[in-house]
């Protein structure tokens, strides 16, 4: 009984510590999608789920890494603040301004943006306070809506979808129409990216006509186990389809970023934060 006592605690111990080393780290993940429609290569940084965590004074690691992959912008995939009444905007606002001071920035809404936007009456002008503020730093933040950029002969959109969407333990039927009733169509002459929180979704993304889609919100399955991958989503699926890195639907390629944060749940175990590196090429 000893013997066994002993060893739970040795693994007990090896967890935390395993814990409490990948919730303060992060590292470089790379891929390359390429694209006919493209009219020349480039480098976009992708950002999510950062829920104030701080790498140094003012991100000052995470701005330092940035800085030495020299992108041409920046994709932000939402959850950069956490909705707690009362709860604290200023990290994520620090390090978004900081970065659109030096690259184009374009922002998509995570869930937790969207909790604070509907319900000011419990946030309070969280949500306000933090828009507001991107905006003057001269974010593009892509509320259902485009921004195009001639140079790439690309499309950037911000898919912000409804809290239905985001229940527990199963999820709601997403349709390509649906999305084109909220973003309109895509045009197939030019390289459409898609900023969208949630990856459950890739194959309505993929039949909406989306060449590039970017996500965040698994968190990577909060501990990552070998030849099962992520462990729990935030539906509460055990073991998800979507938990991190690349996925193909057809002409569509997904990214799907494990996050740089934690929340209610502070737990990253084999699972550091990532930072996620994506270089474009034409075809």
């Amino acid at each position: 009984m000893i013997i066994f006592i002993s060893v739970i605690a040795v693994l007990a111990a090896f967890f935390l510590i395993i814990m409490a080393v990948d919730c303060n780290r992060f590292v470089i993940r790379k891929y390359r999608c390429t694209g006919k429609a493209l009219k020349k290569d480039g480098t976009i940084i992708l950002l999510s789920d950062l829920h104030n965590k701080s790498f140094g004074k003012k991100n000052e690691r995470l701005l330092a890494a940035i800085e030495n992959i020299h992108p041409d912008m920046i994709l932000i995939a939402g959850d950069m603040y956490t909705s707690a009444k009362g709860g604290d905007i200023q990290t994520a606002k620090e390090l978004v301004c900081a970065l659109a001071k030096r690259y184009p920035v374009y922002y998509g809404n995570g869930n937790h943006e969207h909790k604070t936007r509907l319900y000011p009456e419990h946030f309070g002008t969280m949500y306000q306070e933090f828009a507001d503020a991107v905006k003057n730093a001269g974010v593009r933040h892509l509320v259902n809506e485009k921004v195009s950029l001639p140079a790439f002969n690309m499309d950037i959109y911000g898919l912000e979808i409804e809290r239905e969407y985001y229940g527990k333990f199963k999820s709601a039927q997403v349709e390509p129409s649906y999305l084109e009733g909220l973003l309109g169509k895509t045009d197939a002459s030019r390289f459409s990216v898609l900023i969208a929180h949630n990856p459950d979704y890739f194959g309505a993304y993929a039949g909406w006509g989306a060449d590039l889609v970017v996500s965040g919100h698994v968190h990577g399955g909060l501990m990552k186990l070998p030849f099962l991958g992520g462990v729990i989503s935030p539906a509460l699926k055990l073991f998800p389809k979507y938990d991190g890195g690349e996925f193909k639907e057809g002409k569509a390629t997904m990214i799907l970023g494990r996050g740089l944060g934690t929340h209610t749940l502070p737990i990253r175990i084999f699972n550091p934060g990532e930072l996620v590196v994506i270089r474009l090429s034409r075809s």
